[in-house]
């Protein structure tokens, strides 16, 4: 009875979460749904983050110099993504600088204005200065980045409505179990890494500074998405996007600073 449940209510999620939100191919076996995906985006989060950091090392032991490590890095999430969140980013600053009553039709639109090239510009070269900083610590940070990124969004479909521009479109709030249920698998994974944490890592001052970063991450992916929603009047999957790279993105700088 429970493993039909999980292969019915969980696996097949996550079959349909793996094709949504990468590119990597179907995963053999399974059909895919696609009811409540969001629950698994925070792990897909951390796992592309750490293929993300293994590609980085494997450059840097290979002789590669670290600004090329770091271009390809980062251009591999994007190709992972398929510019997913990036593409989302950019058309909401078009809608934000847009005003109120073009804001959707801004977003909408397929064209990119300057405000959506200027946000893609700033939001990577931080992201370059972050990882050039953090180095070789990156195995530790950009997973736990991504998480936060993409557990941002658990808070913007929790608190906001959706709004859209499209006469047909799928909601994650139209099968949305509420947020205690839909982050029950990421809260999970979230006390067995800092669990594995505590027991991995001998320094005090270290767990304490790690700690702290865990506190700023729920912080800045509860706080992110309510500025985002309460800006556009809701959210939809572009805000969502922006939401996901704003706070990776704050998160890079917050371990950049701190370790």
């Amino acid at each position: 009875m429970y493993f039909y449940i999980i292969k019915k209510y969980l696996i097949k999620n996550l079959a349909g979460s793996w094709i949504f939100y990468t590119t990597f191919p179907k995963i053999p076996l399974i059909n895919p749904e696609f009811k409540n995906i969001a629950q698994f985006a925070p792990l897909l989060g951390f796992f592309i983050g750490t293929i993300q950091s293994y590609i980085f090392l494997f450059l840097r032991t290979n002789s590669w110099s670290i600004y090329a490590s770091v271009l390809i890095c980062l251009a591999a999430g994007y190709l992972i993504t398929g510019g997913l969140h990036l593409d989302g980013l950019m058309d909401t600053f078009d809608g934000i600088f847009a005003g109120k009553k073009k804001r959707l039709k801004a977003m909408k639109d397929s064209k990119v204005g300057s405000f959506g090239v200027q946000s893609l510009v700033f939001i990577t070269l931080i992201q370059i200065a972050c990882i050039l900083k953090i180095q070789n610590l990156i195995i530790f940070v950009l997973p736990i980045c991504l998480f936060w990124g993409r557990f941002s969004n658990l808070f913007f479909i929790e608190n906001f409505n959706y709004i859209t521009y499209k006469k047909k479109a799928i909601s994650h709030k139209k099968c949305w179990s509420g947020f205690k249920k839909e982050s029950f698998i990421s809260i999970i994974f979230l006390l067995i890494f800092i669990a594995y944490q505590f027991f991995s890592i001998t320094s005090k001052a270290i767990f304490i500074k790690f700690l702290i970063l865990i506190l700023i991450g729920i912080f800045l992916s509860y706080f992110i998405p309510n500025i985002l929603g309460n800006k556009i009047g809701g959210f939809n999957g572009d805000a969502c996007g922006a939401s996901v790279v704003l706070v990776e993105t704050a998160m890079l700088f917050m371990h950049a600073i701190l370790l």
